[in-house]
């Protein structure tokens, strides 16, 4: 028969503890410790965080918006309606970044430092964007139809010459 009234830890299998800890008081303390520990070696200031992206603008790039600028001259000077220009602009502008995706995936094309997988990643990247342009081209193309048919025939003439 076996006896049930032993209490001691060496008839029990059970391994005797000491009284109990306080272990939210512990915690409490630990991160108080950490809390002035840190408080300590933290710098007077905080760190200036800057939110956003800085741009620079190179000279070259200031030169090319100017050029956009006077080459919409003609646009501006044609005595077509707001709305008609505005269009043409657009067309100009969509135009003048999917000749600026070509050129960089010539380069991408033509860079002979750049491992298979990453000029692949890069060519389907540029292609992706000139797919995205050229569907924005045709959209802007189609506006231009739909406001041209309000036009004189000699308005639409000269839309149609200054969206080539």
């Amino acid at each position: 028969m076996i006896s049930i009234g032993a209490t001691h830890p060496a008839s029990t299998g059970v391994q005797s503890f000491s009284e109990p800890k306080d272990l939210v008081a512990e915690a409490k303390a630990a991160k108080a410790a950490k809390d002035l520990k840190d408080s300590t070696t933290a710098p007077l200031r905080a760190p200036k965080e800057e939110e956003g992206v800085k741009v620079t603008i190179s000279g070259a790039a200031l030169k090319a918006l100017s050029d956009v600028k006077q080459s919409n001259n003609d646009i501006e000077e044609s005595g077509l309606p707001d709305n008609v220009q505005q269009v043409l602009k657009m067309i100009r502008q969509i135009k003048a970044q999917i000749a600026e995706k070509q050129a960089e995936l010539q380069a991408v094309m033509a860079d002979k430092r750049l491992t298979p997988e990453e000029a692949r990643i890069k060519i389907s990247n540029l292609q992706g964007a000139l797919s995205s342009l050229q569907a924005s081209l045709v959209t802007a193309q189609t506006s231009l139809a739909k406001t041209m048919k309000g036009l004189s025939s000699q308005d639409a003439l000269k839309a149609a010459s200054l969206s080539v």
